[in-house]
């Protein structure tokens, strides 16, 4: 009895070990989640993939310099339905993206919210899709 208990408990253990470490992937503990970063930028490449889309887009500082950013969205299982599809952004879009951006100060956000420009709003692809993509 004293064995069967014992096993038990390993197997336990092992469960909760599975579970917290799948939590730890899912989690945003890389993000400063207590900040809220809104950048306009333009797109240069969309990677609708799972497990996390991923947009890569340009952004220019006061002075002028480019700087290269990466937005991690939710996967297209969850934008599927947002209306979002492979080609909803385009190398060349504008954009203003929102996002917790990465606590180590890698230019790289969890992204929040996502608006095409002005120019860009009217196209199709644009209709009937919904600006954001967590909420």
């Amino acid at each position: 009895m004293k064995r069967i208990l014992r096993d038990l408990r390993a197997v336990a253990m092992g469960f909760l070990l599975i579970a917290g470490s799948a939590e730890a992937h899912h989690g945003y503990a890389q993000f400063d989640t207590k900040t809220l970063v809104t950048l306009k930028g333009t797109v240069t490449d969309f990677h609708y993939v799972n497990p996390h889309s991923v947009v890569e887009f340009d952004v220019k500082d006061p002075q002028g310099q480019v700087q290269s950013w990466k937005g991690e969205l939710t996967s297209p299982a969850h934008l599927n339905p947002r209306g979002w599809s492979a080609t909803t952004l385009q190398p060349g879009d504008e954009i203003t993206i929102a996002g917790y951006r990465a606590k180590n100060g890698a230019p790289s956000l969890w992204v929040t919210r996502i608006r095409p420009g002005k120019q860009r709003r009217a196209e199709d692809r644009w209709r009937n899709r919904c600006a954001c993509c967590l909420e």
